[in-house]
């Protein structure tokens, strides 16, 4: 039996430690423009989401969505993929840098299964559409939904589900068989090419302009519901993977920022 090729690239705009495994090619995001303090093309000697076919301009909005677009257009394997430098697979679901997902790892499942996705985030008291709507801002959701009943109508019933999920496949992660990462980035660049003519991030905060990224993130479920439904994929082709994040999460922060805009409607303005 021959072997399926994997490339993951691991999104990143700073010098980070780096998994050893083979499959991951840490890929520089954001480095259009970027310079050093001496005021050099910044080089933090990793492959540049600039080369080739590229929108490494767009990444203050578009966030790792430029890491993804590089692949889909750059990259040639059986399968590819995308995890953060601070937050990756692991079939151990341990923290480290020894615990990341291997190759050898996902070698029994390829060909079998077509897209590995991570563990589903449950946020239990809102659902997607709320949780967004609190946190940043719901017109961003709402034009999403018109430019999905114009151009994918197909595919509104899946979005009106998944806006009403409390859970979903978050991050922008996953490996995919690259027939289907083909047609899933087909479908969510027009759509967010298209919301990009539709709403402007002038009037929005650093952090609240990078909207396209988050976008994407809920909208993956709804390409996933509607080639579930379509039979496009199956449910014993899919397999969720425990994911680590190999910094602290300030958890205290994180729950008093997500009280705040609940119930006190005040927007998040940073990570944590």
């Amino acid at each position: 039996m021959s072997e399926y090729s994997v490339k993951v690239i691991i999104a990143t705009h700073k010098k980070y430690q780096m998994p050893s495994d083979a499959m991951y090619i840490p890929l520089h995001v954001g480095a259009e423009g970027k310079k050093d303090s001496d005021g050099n093309e910044l080089d933090l000697g990793y492959i540049k989401d600039n080369t080739g076919e590229n929108i490494s301009i767009l990444n203050p909005s578009f966030c790792e969505l430029t890491g993804l677009y590089w692949a889909w257009k750059n990259l040639d394997a059986d399968y590819i993929g995308l995890v953060h430098y601070r937050r990756h697979f692991s079939m151990k679901n341990k923290k480290g840098f020894g615990n990341v997902l291997s190759y050898e790892e996902l070698n029994p499942y390829l060909g079998k299964i077509k897209v590995f996705v991570p563990n589903k985030r449950k946020y239990y008291i809102e659902s997607l559409y709320s949780h967004y709507a609190h946190t940043h801002y719901a017109v961003h959701l709402d034009e999403t939904r018109k430019i999905i009943s114009e151009k994918y109508p197909a595919y509104l019933k899946s979005y009106d589900k998944v806006m009403k999920q409390t859970y979903g496949y978050m991050f922008n992660m996953m490996i995919m068989d690259k027939k289907l990462l083909d047609n899933y980035c087909t479908w969510l660049f027009d759509i967010l090419f298209e919301l990009q003519k539709r709403i402007s991030t002038n009037d929005l905060s650093a952090f609240q302009g990078r909207f396209y990224g988050r976008v994407s993130e809920i909208i993956f479920n709804v390409w996933f519901d509607e080639k579930l439904k379509s039979g496009v994929l199956k449910k014993t082709e899919i397999k969720e993977i425990s994911y680590i994040h190999m910094e602290k999460i300030d958890w205290r922060k994180k729950g008093i920022s997500f009280f705040k805009a609940k119930f006190c409607g005040k927007k998040y303005e940073n990570s944590f």
